[in-house]
């Protein structure tokens, strides 16, 4: 793939190979994201961070980004801060947004949005999610942190095994993690999920044509049984026709302490793309795992600075001139993020 001046809208964009050089280059960008070293290499570019559903994550983590890069970013969050609640097409938007800046962010509840968004110009359009279709960005930092996590190479994750659990019917990172996954060779997926949350059929056979063995169970305790990585969703409750709908499946797959000690192995990593949903009875990973050295869902969402800037640097063409304006930072950081 060539990455300058691309669009990023779909995980389909990506081969192997495509992975193995953006996760080179945001190892390389980890120093710059621990806050570490300071670089100037993108000062005076401007970012459109393009909100129209909730988001913190995700919103911040663009922004920080391409900050550490030193550029600048412009956000607009939600349709009644946006002129298209007076009916601006999107068409007309990206026109208009394109004029102000030099790459644009964009999220937005329908399906196909941000392709529709990304038609109407030349300016690269980075996708950060579209309803319950793709969130590609996610699937990056989420792969990456299998790599780190299981502390193997792409090629060296040959026969992973791994447990979806949730809802991997509107779920739309795992759509794109499992789109990702699917790039390397002989992935043994587990689908825990009720029969009405299930992966769509047509992600399923395409796994499967790709070489990959998928078992399905609504089963929790069988389903997170001997595999390396659980990798757990939300209810995506605003995918639902009705609040009453939802209710149905809330909770039905929340992992504890007591749980992960009892049905996984002592290694098994416990992901998740956040937020959890830490309501009374809805905790999918719950609080009392926050000690466990396996929950990997902090380190999970810090591995997003340095491959969005990984993929900023090389969309923006930047990749290779760094460290030309980098330097030591002179302010305070702490050794630790964390409390442990």
């Amino acid at each position: 793939m060539l990455f300058r001046g691309s669009h990023i809208l779909s995980t389909d964009q990506f081969t192997l190979g495509d992975l193995q050089r953006l996760f080179a280059v945001a190892q390389g960008m980890e120093p710059y994201a621990a806050r570490r070293r300071t670089t100037r290499v993108l000062e005076g570019a401007i970012l459109g961070n393009l909100f129209f559903e909730p988001s913190t994550r995700s919103r911040i983590s663009f922004g920080a980004a391409f900050n550490r890069l030193g550029g600048s970013v412009r956000d607009t969050t939600g349709f009644q801060f946006s002129s298209m609640a007076k009916g601006e097409s999107l068409y007309d938007t990206s026109r208009v947004v394109s004029g102000y800046v030099d790459i644009i962010v964009m999220r937005h509840p329908t399906i196909g949005s941000v392709r529709e968004f990304a038609a109407a110009t030349h300016i690269p359009v980075i996708s950060g999610g579209d309803g319950a279709g793709e969130h590609p960005t996610q699937a990056l930092l989420d792969l990456y942190t299998i790599r780190k996590e299981l502390k193997r190479d792409l090629t060296e994750l040959r026969g992973m095994r791994i447990a979806l659990v949730g809802d991997l019917k509107f779920g739309r990172t795992v759509h794109s993690l499992i789109k990702l996954l699917s790039l390397l060779e002989h992935v043994h997926f587990t689908l825990v999920a009720p029969r009405e949350l299930q992966l769509p059929d047509d992600l399923a056979e395409e796994a499967k044509r790709r070489g990959h063995s998928l078992r399905a169970t609504p089963n929790l305790y069988e389903g997170i049984s001997n595999v390396d990585v659980i990798y757990t969703t939300r209810l995506q409750q605003e995918r639902f026709t009705s609040e009453a709908e939802a209710e149905r499946f809330r909770g039905s797959y929340s992992i504890t302490n007591a749980v992960y000690t009892r049905y996984c192995g002592p290694g098994t990593v416990l992901m998740h793309p956040l937020p959890r949903d830490s309501r009374a009875g809805a905790m999918e990973l719950h609080d009392d795992l926050n000690a466990n050295p396996q929950l990997a869902i902090f380190r999970q969402a810090d591995n997003g600075i340095p491959v969005r800037m990984a993929l900023f640097a090389l969309v923006l063409g930047v990749e290779d001139k760094v460290e030309a304006s980098a330097r030591n930072v002179n302010w305070y950081v702490p050794a630790r993020i964390d409390v442990e």
